[in-house]
């Protein structure tokens, strides 16, 4: 069944994968506190790890990530980057790995024939929601930082369910398709446990 899913993934690795994310509704006081947690804009840096852990989890995520972002350097930044926002919307830097290969397959400037833009495929309406006209949702941080922002409002409305969660980023809330394969792609290529300590 994974072979046949990953298959099908595989051919449409070009074509960004997002679904048709939902213009709901939001009260003032959500779009004050997502507004708010999007327009923070602190230098990213591996600041949540000791150091070494540090250290282990971008060689581990570097090697990974090798055939998808030739450049080291920019795939480190790409890493800090992802590792830094993840974990300032409190969410787990793999989770968000998974769902950059699953939306984008790691193209900055992939466009999902909803029109949801680059890594995290970010609906442009959010834009309009929560920021201003100045953010270009191609742009690594802004793309990064909307897409974990959003992810965190659902997760915290979804009271932690992820599966539930997935379903609302991609739109396709109730449906198992979309949660399944980010989750597999968590198992399979981003799981990550810190070597023991000496």
């Amino acid at each position: 069944m994974w072979r046949l899913i990953y298959s099908i993934l595989f051919l449409i690795s070009d074509a960004a994968m997002a679904g048709a994310q939902v213009h709901e509704p939001l009260s003032v006081s959500t779009r004050t506190v997502l507004h708010r947690a999007i327009s923070d804009r602190v230098v990213p840096m591996l600041i949540t790890l000791p150091r070494p852990e540090a250290k282990d989890w971008l060689d581990s995520m570097t090697e990974r990530l090798e055939k998808r972002i030739p450049d080291i350097e920019e795939r480190r930044a790409f890493l800090i980057t992802v590792h830094y926002e993840a974990t300032r919307a409190g969410l787990d830097p793999e989770l968000v790995l998974s769902i950059i290969q699953v939306e984008s397959n790691f193209r900055k400037y992939a466009v999902s024939s909803a029109g949801a833009r680059g890594y995290m495929q970010v609906m442009p309406f959010w834009v309009e929601m929560i920021g201003n006209q100045e953010h270009n949702l191609f742009h690594l941080r802004v793309n990064l930082r909307y897409g974990c922002t959003i992810l965190r409002h659902y997760l915290d409305l979804e009271k932690g369910d992820y599966f539930r969660a997935l379903g609302r980023y991609n739109g396709s809330l109730g449906k198992a398709t979309y949660p399944d394969l980010i989750l597999s792609a968590w198992r399979r290529n981003w799981t990550y446990a810190a070597a023991p300590a000496e």
